[in-house]
């Protein structure tokens, strides 16, 4: 590549190879891929690889890999030939649960991944103890026995999580936050292959006006791991007189809609941004460790407090009270204060300073290959 030096320097396109194991945007670690590719897009030639596509049209050319979106470990033939044929700069992996497409990254060429997930290095519930509480623990066949009743399955998902660990030792590694960078070392990668590119928040409407009547609003997956239950709990507790709407889908959605709250499913992004504008705040008690929270980044720029517990990564971005995990008390009275502080956006990481900091990575993995 022929390169200048400076920071307004030129730098040359690029061929990419973007691999997911699935196309959607359904979910923060998806809408911050989609973001990435989208704007890699305008100056490099970029080729994104996925296992399906779940109904979201891609930002750059998609190609469909069966067996990207394995949890096995399996080869993927389709994707080693693309690669054969390809002649890519670098390939870039995301959301990827197979151990042998991370081995085959490692040995394609020059390679990075992204990790947003916790079954790298938690084969349990996203480092969330069966008995309630935040684990602290490393991993470790010892101390995750404890979170399994079924030892077969234990050893199934202990294995799958183990070869996913080794796979990714070979790769430059990129995080979303010191919480997953920490986690990670203590399972045993090398601090230096660890990188952390925080995420600018993409796609929403800054112009959007309230779509409805003002309201609290919990964003993200329909899930134990998400705090659903204790947010309903803050929320009765507090009193704001304010209706508790939510947006997603998951295992508990039927039993909401049967105890009678408003749940709007997924939303597009415009649909989300007028949300996020009608509500007076937006609650995030996730049990699970956050690997960032990424919902919460995104109502806080368009100026909807965020009512948090301190869970995994939401501290390095959370702008308000900081409820410590587990106490709905604590919750209810953040958000009770929450609801009567006027709007103020707080914008996150800047869009162009990120995507300088990853094809700056992108440069160095390349020169060190």
């Amino acid at each position: 590549m022929n390169m200048q030096n400076g920071a307004g320097a030129h730098r040359a396109a690029m061929r990419m190879l973007h691999v997911a194991d699935r196309l959607t945007d359904r979910g923060g670690a998806y809408i911050h891929m989609l973001a990435v590719v989208g704007e890699l897009s305008r100056r490099h030639e970029v080729t994104l690889a996925v296992g399906r596509r779940d109904g979201c049209d891609p930002p750059c050319p998609a190609i469909v890999c069966p067996g990207l979106d394995a949890r096995d470990d399996a080869p993927v033939r389709a994707l080693e030939a693309l690669t054969t044929s390809g002649g890519f700069d670098i390939v870039h992996v995301h959301n990827v649960m197979n151990p042998a497409v991370l081995r085959w990254a490692a040995s394609a060429g020059p390679a990075i991944a992204t990790v947003q997930d916790h079954r790298f290095f938690c084969p349990g519930r996203g480092k969330w103890r069966r008995d309630g509480a935040p684990c602290r623990d490393a991993f470790s066949e010892i101390r995750c026995a404890e979170c399994f009743d079924d030892p077969d399955y234990f050893r199934d998902v202990l294995a799958r999580t183990r070869a996913r660990l080794e796979a990714l030792r070979r790769l430059p590694v990129v995080v979303l936050s010191e919480y997953m960078r920490s986690e990670l070392v203590q399972a045993g990668l090398e601090p230096r292959r660890v990188h952390i590119i925080s995420p600018f928040v993409a796609g929403l409407d800054e112009t959007a006006q309230a779509d409805g009547p003002a309201c609290v609003a919990f964003v993200g997956r329909l899930a134990g791991a998400k705090g659903v239950r204790d947010a309903i709990a803050a929320w009765r507790l507090s009193g704001v007189g304010l209706p508790l709407v939510f947006a997603g889908s998951g295992p508990l959605r039927g039993e909401l809609e049967r105890e009678g709250f408003q749940v709007l499913g997924w939303l597009d992004r415009a649909r989300l941004s007028a949300l996020y504008r009608r509500s007076r705040a937006v609650l995030l008690p996730s049990r699970w460790q956050e690997p960032y929270g990424i919902a919460g980044a995104e109502a806080q720029s368009l100026g909807t407090p965020v009512v948090a517990w301190g869970s995994g990564g939401v501290a390095e971005w959370h702008r308000g009270e900081r409820v410590a995990w587990g106490d709905v008390d604590g919750l209810s009275r953040a958000l009770r204060a929450a609801v009567c502080r006027p709007a103020r956006a707080t914008p996150g990481p800047d869009r162009r300073t990120v995507m300088e900091r990853l094809v700056r990575l992108y440069e160095e993995v390349i020169a060190a290959k």
